[in-house]
């Protein structure tokens, strides 16, 4: 890690101390998705109800600058720039982003495929769509039990990607199934999201932080 990257990664557990637990699956899912983003994957992410709303989050934070501006790539901004004027005002007008996905906000296939097929693998039939090899899954799921968030796991892996889950305290079908699991320490759906927000924030920041020159 750059030594701001630590800096992120230590600051997380001095303002959430009870998140110490956390720490090696932290760094753990760090090196995942950094491996990931290096060799040009992307990060597919999905849940459900609350942590439907965190997988928007996440890739929100993902695909803009998070807490510092982000270049755009040389290559895109020179290309830009080509184009005269309009091109090289655009480029300002951009920023750096990593390719994230949000499964919850395709509301036509979600949709179409629950009502013809399964509820319980519709985000299993996008990850077969999007997922190559090198990409990360990422389930958010307070239980850990969520069945459309565990078959979405097992795709993912079946399609040579790797997952990271986001649970409660207790060991878990997403725990059984996915490479890191970050286990917020409750089980109480909205004391677990609770936990689940810093800990996602420190892993984008970190990310950012070296993936991108600040």
């Amino acid at each position: 890690m750059k030594p701001e990257t630590t800096r992120i990664f230590e600051e997380l557990f001095e303002r959430y101390p009870a998140l110490a637990a956390c720490r090696a699956d932290v760094a753990a899912a760090f090196d995942v998705l950094a491996e990931s983003f290096r060799s040009g994957g992307k990060v597919l992410v999905c849940g459900n109800g609350g942590s439907a709303a965190d997988a928007e989050h996440i890739v929100g934070e993902l695909l803009k600058s998070f807490k510092k501006r982000r270049p755009v790539p040389g290559a895109v901004a020179d290309a830009l720039a080509a184009q005269g004027a309009d091109g090289a005002a655009l480029v300002g007008r951009l920023e750096g982003a990593l390719p994230a996905v949000s499964l919850v906000s395709m509301s036509g296939i979600i949709t179409a495929f629950a009502n013809d097929v399964a509820w319980e693998t519709a985000f299993a039939q996008q990850t077969l769509g999007l997922a190559r090899k090198g990409d990360v899954l990422i389930a958010l799921s307070t239980s850990g039990n969520s069945a459309n968030c565990v078959a979405a796991a097992r795709v993912a892996h079946a399609a040579g990607a790797r997952a990271i889950a986001f649970t409660g305290s207790c060991d878990s079908k997403l725990s059984e199934v996915c490479d890191v699991t970050l286990r917020a320490p409750a089980t109480e759906t909205f004391k677990v999201q609770e936990f689940h927000l810093p800990l996602y924030h420190a892993l984008c920041a970190m990310i950012e932080a070296e993936l991108f020159v600040l």
